[in-house]
Protein backbone atom coordinates (compact mmCIF):
# COMPACT_ATOMS: atom_id res chain seq x y z
CA UNK A 1 0.00 0.00 0.00
CA UNK A 2 1.14 3.36 -0.58
CA UNK A 3 -0.82 5.21 2.01
CA UNK A 4 -0.84 4.73 5.54
CA UNK A 5 -2.53 1.92 7.31
CA UNK A 6 -4.74 3.88 10.06
CA UNK A 7 -7.63 2.32 12.33
CA UNK A 8 -10.30 4.83 13.14
CA UNK A 9 -13.42 4.73 15.46
CA UNK A 10 -16.58 7.59 15.04
CA UNK A 11 -18.10 8.71 17.86
CA UNK A 12 -21.46 10.54 18.17
CA UNK A 13 -24.54 10.55 16.01
CA UNK A 14 -25.64 13.62 15.08
CA UNK A 15 -22.28 16.02 15.42
CA UNK A 16 -20.14 13.03 15.00
CA UNK A 17 -16.14 13.26 15.67
CA UNK A 18 -13.41 10.44 14.02
CA UNK A 19 -10.70 9.03 16.59
CA UNK A 20 -7.80 7.77 14.29
CA UNK A 21 -5.42 6.16 15.91
CA UNK A 22 -1.68 6.12 14.26
CA UNK A 23 0.92 4.01 14.84
CA UNK A 24 4.89 5.00 15.29
CA UNK A 25 5.87 7.15 12.02
CA UNK A 26 2.18 7.04 10.70
CA UNK A 27 -0.08 10.22 9.40
CA UNK A 28 -3.45 11.41 8.99
CA UNK A 29 -4.02 14.85 7.05
CA UNK A 30 -6.99 17.17 7.46
CA UNK A 31 -8.32 19.90 5.91
CA UNK A 32 -7.50 22.80 7.67
CA UNK A 33 -10.52 23.97 10.55
CA UNK A 34 -11.60 20.31 11.44
CA UNK A 35 -9.07 18.95 14.35
CA UNK A 36 -10.40 18.59 17.73
CA UNK A 37 -7.61 17.09 19.99
CA UNK A 38 -4.99 15.07 19.51
CA UNK A 39 -2.12 12.95 22.06
CA UNK A 40 1.01 14.39 23.45
CA UNK A 41 3.42 12.48 20.83
CA UNK A 42 1.31 13.52 17.90
CA UNK A 43 2.75 16.23 15.96
CA UNK A 44 1.16 18.84 13.78
CA UNK A 45 2.64 20.07 10.30
CA UNK A 46 1.21 22.38 7.80
CA UNK A 47 2.12 21.24 4.18
CA UNK A 48 1.37 23.08 1.08
CA UNK A 49 -0.96 21.29 -1.43
CA UNK A 50 -2.62 18.09 -0.88
CA UNK A 51 -0.03 16.31 1.49
CA UNK A 52 -0.52 12.76 -0.05
CA UNK A 53 3.14 12.45 0.44
CA UNK A 54 4.10 11.41 -2.99
CA UNK A 55 7.54 12.99 -4.18
CA UNK A 56 6.60 15.89 -6.06
CA UNK A 57 8.56 19.29 -6.91
CA UNK A 58 7.56 22.90 -6.55
CA UNK A 59 5.31 23.04 -9.92
CA UNK A 60 3.44 19.68 -8.75
CA UNK A 61 3.09 21.06 -5.01
CA UNK A 62 1.54 24.57 -6.66
CA UNK A 63 -0.47 22.66 -9.12
CA UNK A 64 -1.54 20.27 -6.07
CA UNK A 65 -2.67 23.34 -4.26
CA UNK A 66 -4.27 25.03 -7.26
CA UNK A 67 -6.63 22.46 -7.61
CA UNK A 68 -7.16 22.92 -4.37
CA UNK A 69 -7.96 26.53 -3.96
CA UNK A 70 -10.33 25.78 -7.42
CA UNK A 71 -12.71 23.14 -5.37
CA UNK A 72 -12.78 25.91 -2.62
CA UNK A 73 -9.97 24.28 -0.47
CA UNK A 74 -7.44 26.04 1.77
CA UNK A 75 -4.32 25.88 -0.02
CA UNK A 76 -2.55 24.15 2.56
CA UNK A 77 -3.48 20.82 4.39
CA UNK A 78 -2.72 20.06 7.53
CA UNK A 79 -0.76 16.60 8.49
CA UNK A 80 -0.95 14.69 12.03
CA UNK A 81 2.59 12.30 12.68
CA UNK A 82 2.81 10.20 15.43
CA UNK A 83 6.69 10.96 16.62
CA UNK A 84 6.47 8.93 19.86
CA UNK A 85 6.72 5.17 20.68
CA UNK A 86 3.35 3.86 21.68
CA UNK A 87 0.01 4.44 19.74
CA UNK A 88 -1.60 7.77 19.48
CA UNK A 89 -4.85 9.50 19.32
CA UNK A 90 -5.78 12.56 16.92
CA UNK A 91 -9.52 13.72 16.37
CA UNK A 92 -11.74 15.40 13.85
CA UNK A 93 -14.78 17.18 13.89
CA UNK A 94 -18.14 17.19 11.74
CA UNK A 95 -18.25 21.08 10.68
CA UNK A 96 -21.83 20.95 10.87
CA UNK A 97 -24.98 17.69 11.72
CA UNK A 98 -24.32 15.11 9.55
CA UNK A 99 -22.59 11.34 9.34
CA UNK A 100 -18.90 10.74 8.68
CA UNK A 101 -18.73 7.81 5.87
CA UNK A 102 -15.37 5.87 6.60
CA UNK A 103 -14.40 5.38 2.89
CA UNK A 104 -11.76 2.73 2.04
CA UNK A 105 -10.65 3.57 -1.22
CA UNK A 106 -8.46 0.18 -2.03
CA UNK A 107 -11.92 -1.29 -1.71
CA UNK A 108 -13.78 1.30 -4.08
CA UNK A 109 -11.54 0.97 -6.76
CA UNK A 110 -8.99 3.67 -5.99
CA UNK A 111 -11.19 6.39 -6.75
CA UNK A 112 -14.36 8.46 -5.57
CA UNK A 113 -15.73 11.21 -6.77
CA UNK A 114 -17.57 13.59 -4.15
CA UNK A 115 -19.34 17.10 -3.97
CA UNK A 116 -16.39 20.23 -3.19
CA UNK A 117 -16.67 20.76 0.62
CA UNK A 118 -17.08 16.74 1.72
CA UNK A 119 -13.57 16.48 2.31
CA UNK A 120 -12.63 15.15 6.33
CA UNK A 121 -9.39 13.60 6.85
CA UNK A 122 -7.60 10.61 5.57
CA UNK A 123 -4.75 8.44 6.15
CA UNK A 124 -1.44 10.25 4.48
CA UNK A 125 -1.11 9.00 0.74
CA UNK A 126 -4.81 9.71 -0.19
CA UNK A 127 -5.00 12.37 -2.93
CA UNK A 128 -7.20 15.19 -2.61
CA UNK A 129 -7.94 16.45 -6.18
CA UNK A 130 -10.46 17.90 -9.27
CA UNK A 131 -13.03 16.07 -10.92
CA UNK A 132 -14.05 18.05 -14.07
CA UNK A 133 -17.76 17.42 -15.62
CA UNK A 134 -17.30 16.52 -19.03
CA UNK A 135 -20.95 16.97 -19.64
CA UNK A 136 -22.09 20.74 -20.38
CA UNK A 137 -25.14 20.22 -18.94
CA UNK A 138 -24.38 18.57 -15.75
CA UNK A 139 -21.93 21.24 -15.21
CA UNK A 140 -24.31 23.96 -15.63
CA UNK A 141 -27.26 22.77 -13.62
CA UNK A 142 -25.75 19.55 -11.73
CA UNK A 143 -25.82 21.20 -8.38
CA UNK A 144 -21.76 21.37 -8.19
CA UNK A 145 -20.56 22.86 -10.82
CA UNK A 146 -18.08 22.11 -13.44
CA UNK A 147 -15.40 21.02 -10.57
CA UNK A 148 -15.43 18.46 -8.21
CA UNK A 149 -13.18 16.54 -5.52
CA UNK A 150 -11.74 13.22 -6.78
CA UNK A 151 -9.98 11.58 -3.75
CA UNK A 152 -7.26 8.45 -5.10
CA UNK A 153 -5.27 6.19 -3.44
CA UNK A 154 -5.20 2.98 -1.81
CA UNK A 155 -5.65 3.78 1.56
CA UNK A 156 -9.08 5.34 4.38
CA UNK A 157 -10.77 8.54 3.60
CA UNK A 158 -13.53 10.01 5.26
CA UNK A 159 -16.05 12.04 3.81
CA UNK A 160 -18.79 14.83 5.59
CA UNK A 161 -22.40 14.57 4.74
CA UNK A 162 -25.69 16.39 6.07
CA UNK A 163 -28.19 14.87 8.17
CA UNK A 164 -28.79 11.39 7.48
CA UNK A 165 -26.75 9.41 4.77
CA UNK A 166 -28.10 6.60 2.48
CA UNK A 167 -25.90 4.21 0.51
CA UNK A 168 -26.56 3.23 -2.70
CA UNK A 169 -25.43 -0.22 -4.70
CA UNK A 170 -26.79 0.24 -8.26
CA UNK A 171 -26.49 -3.07 -10.76
CA UNK A 172 -25.31 -2.04 -14.55
CA UNK A 173 -28.44 0.12 -16.03
CA UNK A 174 -29.97 0.68 -13.26
CA UNK A 175 -31.08 4.86 -12.72
CA UNK A 176 -31.51 6.24 -9.95
CA UNK A 177 -33.19 10.63 -10.13
CA UNK A 178 -32.14 12.35 -6.86
CA UNK A 179 -32.24 16.27 -5.82
CA UNK A 180 -28.88 17.33 -7.32
CA UNK A 181 -27.70 18.83 -3.98
CA UNK A 182 -28.38 15.29 -1.89
CA UNK A 183 -25.30 13.47 -4.12
CA UNK A 184 -22.37 13.50 -1.73
CA UNK A 185 -19.85 11.21 -3.62
CA UNK A 186 -20.32 7.86 -5.92
CA UNK A 187 -17.52 5.71 -7.60
CA UNK A 188 -15.61 6.52 -10.48
CA UNK A 189 -18.17 3.59 -12.78
CA UNK A 190 -21.12 5.67 -11.81
CA UNK A 191 -22.52 7.96 -14.42
CA UNK A 192 -23.65 11.36 -13.44
CA UNK A 193 -25.89 13.17 -15.89
CA UNK A 194 -29.03 15.51 -15.15
CA UNK A 195 -32.53 15.55 -16.17
CA UNK A 196 -35.19 18.46 -17.15
CA UNK A 197 -37.91 18.18 -14.62
CA UNK A 198 -41.16 17.59 -17.30
CA UNK A 199 -44.41 19.24 -16.34
CA UNK A 200 -45.19 22.55 -16.25
CA UNK A 201 -46.97 22.61 -12.95
CA UNK A 202 -43.73 20.80 -12.09
CA UNK A 203 -41.36 23.35 -13.01
CA UNK A 204 -43.33 26.40 -11.45
CA UNK A 205 -45.31 25.11 -8.38
CA UNK A 206 -43.61 21.91 -7.71
CA UNK A 207 -40.58 23.75 -5.52
CA UNK A 208 -38.47 21.29 -6.25
CA UNK A 209 -35.99 22.98 -8.63
CA UNK A 210 -35.64 22.34 -12.36
CA UNK A 211 -33.76 19.25 -12.92
CA UNK A 212 -32.92 16.03 -11.40
CA UNK A 213 -29.58 14.42 -10.70
CA UNK A 214 -29.47 10.76 -12.37
CA UNK A 215 -27.20 8.40 -11.16
CA UNK A 216 -26.81 5.23 -13.97
CA UNK A 217 -24.92 2.36 -12.69
CA UNK A 218 -22.99 0.15 -12.04
CA UNK A 219 -21.58 1.66 -8.72
CA UNK A 220 -22.36 2.96 -5.44
CA UNK A 221 -23.82 6.33 -4.83
CA UNK A 222 -23.82 8.23 -1.30
CA UNK A 223 -26.77 10.56 -0.82
CA UNK A 224 -27.10 13.39 2.16
CA UNK A 225 -30.84 13.94 3.11
CA UNK A 226 -29.87 17.51 4.50
CA UNK A 227 -27.71 19.28 2.10
CA UNK A 228 -25.37 22.40 3.32
CA UNK A 229 -26.93 24.50 1.03
CA UNK A 230 -30.74 23.94 1.69
CA UNK A 231 -29.70 24.20 5.70
CA UNK A 232 -28.39 27.54 4.91
CA UNK A 233 -31.22 28.87 2.90
CA UNK A 234 -34.36 27.62 5.33
CA UNK A 235 -31.36 29.86 8.54
CA UNK A 236 -31.32 32.78 5.93
CA UNK A 237 -35.19 32.56 5.81
CA UNK A 238 -35.76 32.05 9.37
CA UNK A 239 -33.76 35.17 10.06
CA UNK A 240 -35.02 37.47 7.87
CA UNK A 241 -38.32 36.84 6.54
CA UNK A 242 -41.87 37.01 8.10
CA UNK A 243 -42.40 33.50 9.98
CA UNK A 244 -45.33 31.36 8.52
CA UNK A 245 -47.38 30.17 11.81
CA UNK A 246 -50.62 28.66 11.39
CA UNK A 247 -53.65 31.73 11.17
CA UNK A 248 -52.72 35.29 10.61
CA UNK A 249 -53.36 36.73 13.63
CA UNK A 250 -51.97 33.80 15.97
CA UNK A 251 -48.27 34.11 13.95
CA UNK A 252 -48.86 37.76 14.48
CA UNK A 253 -49.22 37.46 17.74
CA UNK A 254 -46.27 34.82 18.39
CA UNK A 255 -44.18 37.39 16.36
CA UNK A 256 -44.86 40.00 18.76
CA UNK A 257 -44.49 38.17 21.87
CA UNK A 258 -41.02 36.60 21.04
CA UNK A 259 -39.69 40.17 19.29
CA UNK A 260 -39.85 39.38 15.72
Amino acid sequence: MNSHEIDYKIHGEEMQIVEIELDPNESAVAEAGSFMMMDQAIKMETLFGDGSGGKQGIFGKIMSAGKRLITGESLFITCFTNVGHGKQRVSFASPYPGKIIPMDLRLLGGKIICQKDAFLCAARGVNVGIEFQRKLGTGIFGGEGFIMQKLEGDGLAFVHAGGYVIEKELAPGEVLKVDTGCVVAYTQQVDFDIEFVRGVKNMVFGGEGLFFAVMRGPGKVWLQSLPISRLASRVLAYGTGARKEEGGILGGIGNLLDGD
